[in-house]
């Protein structure tokens, strides 16, 4: 059966959050939270920190997690995902795993790891979740996604999308989920694609997968994750987690 691999992308530098995988959270650094999320997944045969930064390294090495060291000019996480996956002979799927999503859930890695096997013809997979709210759809830090009827992506954006002309609420306001899954062999092409004018537009790197035709399945989560961006939103999810 072909192996599977969860690669956690982490670096030091943040704009809005500077540390942000070493920030602790319930006594354990952020990225720990990840990694240990990531490891109750099933069906996953490999879990790997890609981080080129030797204090985030080193921490990860602590608390038991294999660490990749990687080139310090990527310019995203998926081109550090990349450079690993490049050297793991014998995976066939990557999935990405940010390092700033500790909630994210176990069932639906094992959900996107389960789509890649089994749907031959498959190279790219994401989620989604509905917003709870119509505000957190305005956000732009939200990125939004509308699907075909088949499950996949027909486009994703800081704006809201669907635009709901006459306020039927007819069609869902789908919250993207910055989690994803990839053919091996398609992640090492993909990285070598120039950036698109859509992506550029839209800061979206997915969105140059769409330009070039690539069908990218969306899959429903069971519920919302809670991504951390900044040190208010670590806040808000160490409360949580003591208030389950």
């Amino acid at each position: 059966m072909s192996k599977t691999a969860i690669i956690i992308p982490a670096r030091f530098a943040s704009t809005r959050f500077p540390g942000k995988p070493l920030h602790p959270i319930s006594g354990k650094p952020l990225i720990q939270h990840v990694w240990e999320k990531c490891m109750r997944a099933k069906e996953i045969d490999l879990v790997v920190v890609a981080t080129d930064d030797m204090r985030i390294a080193e921490v990860a090495f602590a608390f038991g997690a294999e660490v990749a060291w990687t080139s310090s000019r990527h310019p995203t996480g998926t081109d550090r995902v990349a450079e690993v996956a490049k050297n793991l002979r014998g995976y066939a799927h990557i999935l990405n795993v940010q390092g700033d999503e500790p909630d994210v859930d176990p069932w639906l890695i094992r959900r996107m790891a389960r789509s890649l096997r089994e749907e031959k013809s498959l190279q790219m997979v994401t989620a989604c979740y509905p917003f709870a709210c119509f505000k957190d759809a305005e956000d732009p830090n939200n990125v939004k996604v509308t699907l075909n009827k088949n499950g996949s992506a027909l486009y994703f954006s800081r704006s809201l999308i669907p635009y709901d002309r006459e306020h039927t609420g007819k069609a869902p306001l789908l919250h993207h989920m910055g989690i994803y899954g990839y053919r091996r062999s398609f992640l090492l092409e993909f990285v070598k694609w120039r950036q698109t004018v859509l992506e550029k537009t839209e800061c979206l790197e997915q969105l140059r997968a769409l330009e070039h035709g690539v069908a990218i399945k969306v899959l429903r989560a069971r519920r919302p994750s809670m991504g951390i961006d900044t040190p208010e939103d670590a806040r808000k999810f160490e409360e949580r987690e003591g208030n389950p």
